[in-house]
């Protein structure tokens, strides 16, 4: 028996949800917006979908879910119009603070002052991302963490229970049918098939991927067909496969009820909805009508979910034809005034910044020149009377009127103000939140290791420093290829997971995107995962996570979420085309939101990881390969000394010419400066240690000042990290005015580095790369002292 007030609730629900696309779209059409993406055609399958979702409870979605957001009441139409207007207030656009396209959602867990808040209590949203089906990675994750709340008897402690309820918390994913032809769709499918988590994922399929049939997309074209193998039976692991049309809510709610029934009990749930219709098409940026056949238009406006609820319901009797017309009259009055309400708020603050700089224009000023008078009248009057006014709008006139007012010098010192303080304002609207403020490692200060007398393996030092972490806080875990029964393909945790157990020492599959996202999605719970990618050069199968999820997040949410992710690899030299790569450049273009540390050996590995976890930033830390079977001296004071991030170290001092490298290649330099010091040659040695940040306190500049000389020393390929780093030691430390010879790089060789030691010799920088590019310095500067000897 249907309840009536429910039923006409989920159908007004519906109804907004539609208006609110229709306008959106209409929005974008007449120029307010940018660019609109919407979830038409979806609405009667998210209502349903609510239903099942608990306060603790996490979505992994996609940009068709705004009825879902509604239904949850976490979105309110005021809300969706201020993103699709590219608010920037927080608290008229919580998700993003207009850094997202519309129809991208996310939920708060951060409170104003970085702290986590209980997740418990809300209904939780992850920050969306674009690229299709990237959200598969993550949402792995935040099922995972539920097993670990379930099974990890530490994490029952009272200090963790605002982040999980004993992991009873099911994962929502939700993807269009196109997308779930990605290959980390099926990475984390099976992955979570394996695991048999509470991993509810939703297929919102409507025939297309924009413009390419599902013939073209899946075989069979259909998903839950494709899928038939994953299906469990009583007793083995699998799926279950539930398949309801999109049209049909009686039975989108039983089916919804029944799935989130099994995946209470960590079994994982697939829901196919098929019959879905797209009313607008794929978005603002084309017309459906360009590649649909008649046909299709057709079906979609018959079985349009909306129309066929609203006859469901005079069928049945639950309300009258004319009771729903009137809900659907209510629904769009209220969203026109959200909408208008919106628009007016975001344009309010523009009207202030622009009104500040119509005063300075508009000021009693006698110009010397007449047609500078007409200029910035006209500038003026251009602001004044803008319909539509941005803070782009604003800047270039302020712009514009300072190039024009070159000769005025009072209106110009006042525009300069004015630019100097709205470009402040403006870094702090559209550039902040890029590393947290508060509980970030950056805040974290050197501390020194005490070094015994005892010289151990490399890799004792990495094993015994994550024995003592483990140790001490039970929401580190560590997970990867190998690290669990075998600890390690070097042994680096040798021992660990028989210690600490298979929860805290996770062997995982071959799968890199979904071993990241694993990662991503427990650090979004509160968990410390440390995301174990067996080498840098495999790094680049989960480059798409690393990029637009985990070192955009805090970013792209506005502050309001973090995962503390610390993604720990090895690489540089070894042997072969896949197993020397030092992709470095790579990263610092892509990772930018994450920290990037590059230790020369295991003791400074362990005091980076230390002072990684006491923050709440991501990072990649990249070990030395080779130095595992290295001797170091054992440091007495395991998980209490730290690296700061930032500082570089000076290795040896030296007169002649500062030589900059990190990791593998310091060893390198160190033996090409005790040649050159043969020479006559003073190197001044320094290890960066991190590459991003880079020497915050300007230490390279200090020493070039003093040698008036710098080669750097890097394995990416020419013009890689190199790059980076000089750029940041010329433009940003100014160093350039203390040179008296050219910069040099020695990098490795743009191919790939062959099999074997000579190939590894002779295109990754080597001994005598080094001596010969310092040398040549030095020949340069005084060529009777250094002959040419290199030629």
């Amino acid at each position: 028996m249907w309840n009536k007030q429910e039923v006409l609730a989920d159908f007004r629900l519906a109804t907004l949800s539609r208006h609110c696309s229709l306008i959106g779209r209409k929005e974008v059409l007449n120029g307010r917006a940018k660019f609109g993406i919407f979830g038409d055609g979806k609405e009667i399958a998210q209502v349903a979908l609510a239903k099942v979702f608990r306060r603790g409870d996490w979505r992994s979605g996609y940009y068709r879910d705004q009825s879902l957001m509604l239904a949850l009441d976490v979105l309110t139409p005021e809300s969706f119009f201020a993103q699709l207007y590219a608010d920037t207030d927080r608290q008229r656009e919580p998700a993003s603070r207009g850094r997202q396209m519309n129809c991208h959602f996310a939920t708060r867990y951060l409170d104003d002052h970085g702290n986590w808040t209980d997740q418990r209590a809300q209904y939780n949203s992850s920050a969306d991302i674009s690229p299709t089906g990237g959200q598969m990675a993550r949402l792995l994750g935040l099922a995972y963490a539920s097993k670990l709340y379930r099974h990890v008897p530490e994490l029952a402690d009272a200090s963790f229970k605002k982040y999980s309820s004993g992991g009873q918390e099911i994962a929502f994913g939700t993807i269009g049918n196109a997308s779930a032809a990605e290959g980390v769709f099926w990475e984390s499918l099976n992955a979570a098939g394996v695991l048999q988590l509470p991993y509810l994922i939703s297929v919102w399929d409507d025939g297309y991927g924009i413009s390419v049939p599902n013939r073209l997309q899946l075989t069979k074209e259909s998903i839950s067909k494709l899928l038939a193998g994953f299906a469990g039976d009583a007793g083995g692991k699998g799926f279950d496969i539930l398949h309801a049309q999109g049209h049909d809510y009686a039975q989108l709610v039983k089916v919804y009820r029944a799935a989130e029934a099994r995946c209470r009990e960590h079994r994982p749930c697939l829901v196919h909805i098929s019959d879905m219709t797209q009313p607008q098409g794929h978005s603002t940026s084309g017309s459906h009508e360009r590649y649909k056949s008649t046909e299709r238009l057709e079906f979609e406006q018959k079985w349009d979910c909306i129309t066929r609820m609203k006859l469901w319901i005079v069928e049945i009797g639950i309300a009258s034809a004319q009771e729903l017309t009137d809900i659907e009259a209510e629904a769009l009055e209220q969203v026109v005034a959200a909408k208008n309400k919106a628009w007016q708020l975001s344009q309010a603050d523009l009207a202030d910044e622009s009104e500040a700089l119509v005063r300075i224009l508009k000021a009693s000023v006698k110009f010397k020149d007449p047609r500078t008078e007409a200029s910035i009248a006209q500038l003026a009057a251009e602001l004044e009377n803008s319909r539509s006014r941005s803070r782009r709008q604003i800047h270039t006139v302020a712009t514009k009127a300072l190039i024009s007012s070159a000769r005025e010098e009072d209106l110009a010192n006042s525009l300069r103000t004015f630019l100097r303080d709205y470009g402040e304002k403006l870094h702090t609207v559209y550039q902040s939140c890029l590393f947290k403020e508060t509980a970030s490692p950056l805040q974290v200060a050197s501390q020194a290791p005490k070094l015994t007398d005892a010289y151990v393996d490399g890799r004792e030092i990495i094993r015994d420093f994550f024995s003592t972490v483990l140790a001490r806080d039970p929401r580190l875990f560590i997970l990867g290829e190998d690290v669990g029964e075998l600890g390690g393909v070097n042994l680096e945790f040798e021992g660990l997971a028989r210690k600490y157990g298979e929860y805290r020492v996770t062997d995982t599959g071959i799968r890199e995107a979904t071993i990241l996202g694993q990662g991503i999605g427990a650090a979004m719970r509160g968990l410390r995962p440390i995301v174990d990618i067996q080498y840098l050069d495999y790094l680049v199968f989960a480059l798409q996570g690393l990029t637009d999820d985990l070192a955009t997040l805090h970013y792209r949410s506005g502050g309001g979420q973090a995962a503390p992710v610390i993604v720990r690899t090895k690489g540089h030299r070894l042997e072969g085309i896949w197993h020397t790569g030092s992709p470095m450049g790579m990263l610092l273009g892509s990772c930018r939101g994450m920290h990037l540390c590059v230790p020369r050996n295991c003791t400074q590995a362990a005091g980076l990881y230390q002072t990684l976890l006491l923050g709440d930033d991501p990072a990649i830390v990249v070990e030395v390969l080779n130095g595992y079977r290295l001797k170091e001296a054992y440091p007495g004071n395991l998980g209490e000394y730290t690296v700061r991030l930032g500082e570089v170290q000076v290795l040896g001092s030296g007169d002649d010419v500062s030589l900059i490298s990190y990791g593998a290649c310091i060893a390198i330099a160190s033996q090409a400066r005790e040649i050159l010091a043969n020479l006559g040659i003073g190197v001044e040695l320094i290890d960066i240690q991190t590459l991003l940040p880079f020497d915050r306190e300007q230490r390279i500049a200090s020493s070039v000042a003093k040698t008036n000389a710098i080669v750097v020393v890097d394995e990416d390929v020419p013009g890689g990290a190199s790059a980076y780093m000089l750029r940041e030691v010329l433009e940003v430390q100014n160093a350039y005015e203390y040179l008296d010879a050219p910069p040099r790089t020695v990098t490795a060789k743009s191919s790939r580095s062959p099999y074997g030691s000579d190939g590894d010799y002779f295109v990754k920088p080597n001994v005598y790369d080094i001596v010969s590019a310092v040398y040549a310095v030095m020949h340069e500067r005084q060529p009777k002292k250094f002959p040419s000897l290199f030629g």
